[in-house]
């Protein structure tokens, strides 16, 4: 922190109006962590899955191929989706199938307690919340997001099932900025892509790079970079 930045946290002066974050991975957990317990629920012998991702991009060459570029993250799913039904016996499986076969009854399961955090202790300091995605309703599904408590708490949603504007597009940014009524400069944005996080900073706004293998830590980041290190109300300290 600077000096600047550091007075202001001294007086009690607020850096930043607005948390925008990625849905997917997220403030929800991802298939990657969860893969011997996907296996479980599709009957897959353990071990069949045997594609990280960002946890461990080396058992991922499809992976490696979208974060250089040479596909879109939904191209990603749609492959990856269509690959697990055809083992399932299913010929043509949607990145929305497979989510619905793996999410359980309970949607607010998949939340990240570390992301319920997050989110209430902004809320609680006066910050709007957001969440800027390319394919939520796509992926989940309208019944998905109408029980997921969380949703109730965000302020401004933008989903390129509708816009089809996809990050790290800068319309896509500005279009929460806009909705949210913030200038970039007042806005924190977290993503677990490189790019879309780069992308973010490019329209001015200051953005954590959320890493798989650390949750608890990465959602500590941005409550620091907040300025909300303290519990949210309920939170025991």
């Amino acid at each position: 922190m600077n000096a600047p930045e550091a007075r202001a946290h001294r007086v009690g002066e607020r850096l930043f109006d607005a948390l925008l974050l990625d849905f997917g991975s997220v403030i929800t957990i991802s298939a990657f962590e969860r893969q011997r317990e996907i296996e479980t629920i599709l009957g897959l012998a353990p071990g069949t899955l045997g594609w990280l991702g960002p946890v461990d991009p080396d058992t991922d060459p499809l992976w490696r191929s979208m974060t250089a570029g040479a596909i879109s993250e939904r191209d990603y799913w749609a492959q990856r989706a269509a690959e697990v039904g055809r083992m399932l016996g299913h010929d043509a499986w949607t990145p929305l199938d497979f989510f619905k076969a793996i999410r359980g009854d309970d949607p607010n399961r998949a939340v990240r307690e570390c992301a319920r955090r997050t989110i209430a202790a902004a809320r609680a300091a006066g910050l709007r919340v957001g969440i800027v995605s390319n394919e939520l309703e796509l992926f989940w599904g309208r019944p998905f997001m109408d029980r997921l408590e969380l949703l109730r708490e965000i302020d401004v949603l933008v989903d390129a099932t509708y816009t089809g504007v996809l990050k790290p597009d800068p319309r896509a940014y500005r279009a929460a900025l806009e909705a949210l009524g913030v200038p970039a400069a007042r806005a924190v944005f977290v993503d677990d892509q490189p790019r879309n996080v780069e992308g973010a900073r490019a329209v001015g706004m200051d953005a954590i790079f959320f890493d798989l293998a650390d949750p608890e830590g990465s959602f500590a980041r941005v409550r620091a970079r907040l300025g909300i290190d303290g519990p949210a109300p309920g939170e025991l300290s």
